[in-house]
C-alpha cells in the first residue's frame, strides 16, 4: 500500500510494441537514455521508432541529429515500415539535421567543446517544440579523439544540458570490446542504458534487447527477443506469462464421433492444449485436419502452421480421405502459413503466431508438427518457445492442437516427445502402427487428458477412402489382434455366431414338434379322462339309484311284515 502512494519516475511512452511493458512504461521523461550495440542489431531503427511514435501517437514532435548518414537516406531506409518522415516534416512534426564530421578534419587542441552543436540542437528543438531527440551515432564526434579527459567533460556538458531541455533524448552508441560503448558512455548517461545484440547461431540471427540500467525504476535485467518486421520493432518478454489464466469448461469437438466418445462423448476442452505423437504415417496429420474441420464447422476461424508440406499438397492428400477442407479456405475460416522452421528463428516465428492471432482472431491453432522446430533453436529455446506460446495461447482462450513425429527408431513403448513439453499439455494421444502378418495397422489411445473422464482402451485406427474409423480392437492370447488377423476373429465369431443361431433354430424347431406332440398327447388324454370320469359318473349315478331302490324295497317290505303280523292276531280271537 505505501509503495503505490509513493511518487512514481514520470515515463516517456515509446510506442514500441512490447518494450514499454518491459521498462514498466517507457523511457525515463525528460532525462537521456544510452541504446548500444554492435553494427547491424537495429540502433537507429529503435530511435527512428522512439520519433515517430512519439510524434504520431502523442503528439511529441522530435528531433533527429545523424552524424553518419542523411536525412534522405534516413527517410528512404524506413518508408519499407510504412513511415512517411517526409509527411511528418513537413508537419513540423520531426526535424532531421544532418552534422557530416570528418575524422581527420578533428585536432585534438585541449580546447575542443561541444558548444556549437549544443547551439545548433538547442535551435532545432526550439523551432519545432520537440519533446524527443535522437542523437545517432554519438562516437561519431570522437573518433579523432584519444584525451579521454575532454571525452568524458564534453559528454557531461551534452547530457547535463539535455536534462535542462526538458527533453527525452534517446542516444545511440557502438559497442566496445570491453565496455558497452567505445567510449564508457554508460557511466555517465547513468539514467538508463540499453543494450542491443545480435547473435548468428547455426545460421539463424536473433536480436536481444536487455535493460542493463534504469535508475529510479525496477527493472529486470533479462534479455529480451525482438525483432523488425514490417510494423516497426516488437519485443516478446521471454518469461512466461503467470499461471494465472481463466480456463473453461465448454467441450469442444474432435471432429471424430468416436474419438469424442473416448473423450465422455464431448471432445476437449476449449482453450487447451492437445498433443498427437506417433511416427511417421500414423495419421497426426489427419487427426489435425479433422479438428480443424470442426472448427470451421462451428463456423469460428483456424489457423494451421504447416512446417513440413505445403497447404496445396495437404489439401490434396486429405481429399484422399474424402475430408475437404478447400471451402473454408475460400470462406475465410482456415488460414494456412507454411514455412520451413530454417526460414527464421524461434522468436520470429513467434512474432508471426502473435500477428497472426491479432489479425486472423482464430479460436484454435494446429501445428504441424511441432518437432521439425528445433531445427530453429536449442533444444532449451525450443522449449522456451513452446512453453510462452502454449502460456500466451491459454491466455487467449485458444486451443492449440500439436503433432508431434516420434523417430522411427524410437521404441514402441516410448512415450514422449524430443522437446520435452508433453508435461504442458492438457490432452495427449498416441498413435502406433502394429507390424503383423506382413502389414501395418494404426491403433490409436488416450494417454492423458486433464479435468474430464477418457477411455482408457485402446482403438484401431482405420484410414479409408470414405474417411476414418476407430474400431475396438480384438484382445486374443494375450495381444492386440488388428487388421487381418482382426477381420479373421470377426469371421470366426460370426460363423461361430451364425452356427449357434441355426442349432437354436433346430432346436426351436424341435421343441416346437415335441410340445405339439404332448399337447396332443395330452388332449387325447384329457379327453380318455373326460370319456371315463362320464363314464365313472354314470356307473355312480346307476349305483346310487340302485341304492336308494333297494332302500324303498326294503322299507316296503318291513312296512308289509308289519300289517301282516297285526291281522294274524285279530282273527284267532
Amino acid at each position: 500500500m505505501e509503495d503505490s502512494q509513493n511518487p512514481q519516475l514520470p515515463k516517456c511512452p515509446t510506442g514500441i510494441q512490447g518494450l514499454d511493458e518491459i521498462t514498466g512504461g517507457g523511457l525515463p521523461k525528460g532525462r537521456p537514455t544510452l541504446i548500444c550495440g554492435t553494427a547491424g542489431c537495429g540502433k537507429t531503427l529503435f530511435g527512428v521508432e522512439f520519433l515517430v511514435r512519439g510524434a504520431t501517437q502523442y503528439d511529441e514532435p522530435g528531433v533527429l541529429m545523424s552524424f553518419e548518414e542523411t536525412a534522405a537516406e534516413i527517410t528512404q531506409n524506413v518508408t519499407s515500415l510504412g513511415w512517411n518522415l517526409t509527411e511528418l516534416i513537413n508537419e513540423g512534426k520531426i526535424l532531421i539535421d544532418q552534422v557530416y564530421i570528418e575524422a581527420s578534419e578533428i585536432e585534438e587542441t585541449g580546447e575542443y567543446d561541444l558548444e556549437a552543436l549544443i547551439i545548433r540542437l538547442g535551435y532545432a528543438i526550439t523551432k519545432i517544440g520537440a519533446k524527443r531527440v535522437l542523437l545517432d551515432t554519438i562516437e561519431v564526434l570522437f573518433a579523432g579523439l584519444s584525451n579521454a579527459n575532454i571525452v568524458r567533460a564534453e559528454l557531461r556538458r551534452l547530457f547535463r544540458w539535455l536534462k535542462t531541455q526538458g527533453v527525452t533524448a534517446l542516444i545511440t552508441g557502438e559497442r566496445g570490446e570491453h565496455s558497452l560503448t567505445r567510449q564508457g558512455l554508460e557511466e555517465y548517461v547513468s539514467d538508463c542504458v540499453i543494450k542491443l545484440e545480435q547473435r548468428t547461431v547455426e545460421e539463424l540471427a536473433t536480436r536481444t534487447v536487455q535493460i542493463v540500467k534504469y535508475r529510479g525504476t525496477r527493472h529486470s535485467n533479462n534479455e529480451y527477443p525482438f525483432l523488425i518486421e514490417e510494423k516497426g520493432i516488437s519485443v516478446l518478454p521471454i518469461t512466461s506469462l503467470k499461471l494465472d489464466h481463466a480456463v473453461s469448461n465448454e467441450r469442444i469437438s474432435t471432429g471424430i464421433t468416436q474419438l469424442d466418445e473416448m473423450f465422455g462423448g464431448q471432445g476437449y476442452y476449449r482453450g487447451s492444449s492437445i498433443l498427437t505423437t506417433g511416427k511417421s504415417g500414423t495419421g497426426k496429420t489427419t487427426l489435425a485436419a479433422y479438428f480443424a474441420q470442426a472448427t470451421c464447422l462451428r463456423g469460428e476461424r483456424c489457423l494451421y502452421l504447416a512446417t513440413e508440406e505445403s497447404p496445396q499438397q495437404i489439401l490434396r492428400n486429405l481429399a484422399s480421405i474424402d475430408l475437404h477442407l478447400a471451402p473454408y479456405v475460400e470462406q475465410g475460416l482456415l488460414k494456412f502459413d507454411a514455412v520451413r522452421p530454417t526460414n527464421y528463428s524461434l522468436e520470429m516465428r513467434l512474432f508471426k503466431i502473435h500477428r497472426w492471432i491479432e489479425d486472423f482472431e482464430p479460436s484454435a491453432i494446429v501445428i504441424d508438427p511441432m518437432s521439425n522446430l528445433i531445427l530453429s533453436g536449442s533444444l532449451i529455446e525450443t522449449q522456451s518457445f513452446f512453453t510462452r506460446l502454449i502460456d500466451y495461447l491459454k491466455s487467449k482462450k485458444i486451443t492449440v492442437f500439436l503433432t508431434d513425429l516420434t523417430p522411427g527408431d524410437t521404441d514402441s513403448n516410448h512415450e514422449g516427445t524430443e522437446i520435452r513439453v508433453s508435461s504442458l499439455m492438457d490432452s495427449w494421444l498416441e498413435l502406433q502402427t502394429i507390424k503383423v502378418n506382413g502389414e501395418r495397422n494404426r491403433i490409436l489411445y488416450v494417454l492423458k487428458s486433464r479435468g474430464m473422464m477418457h477411455s482408457n482402451q485402446v482403438r484401431e485406427f482405420i484410414v479409408t477412402s470414405q474417411g476414418v474409423n476407430l474400431v475396438e480392437v480384438y484382445l486374443g492370447e494375450g495381444k492386440v489382434l488388428t487388421g487381418t488377423e482382426r477381420i479373421n476373429q470377426e469371421l470366426q465369431e460370426q460363423s461361430a455366431d451364425k452356427k449357434r443361431r441355426q442349432l437354436f433354430e433346430l432346436k426351436k424347431r424341435e421343441f416346437e414338434r415335441e410340445k405339439h406332440l404332448l399337447q396332443a398327447q395330452i388332449t387325447a388324454l384329457q379327453m380318455q379322462l373326460s370319456n371315463q370320469h362320464q363314464e365313472l359318473t354314470l356307473i355312480m349315478e346307476a349305483e346310487e339309484e340302485h341304492q336308494k331302490r333297494l332302500l324303498e324295497n326294503r322299507k316296503f317290505m318291513k312296512e308289509l311284515r308289519h300289517i301282516n303280523r297285526s291281522g294274524g292276531t285279530g282273527h284267532g280271537e
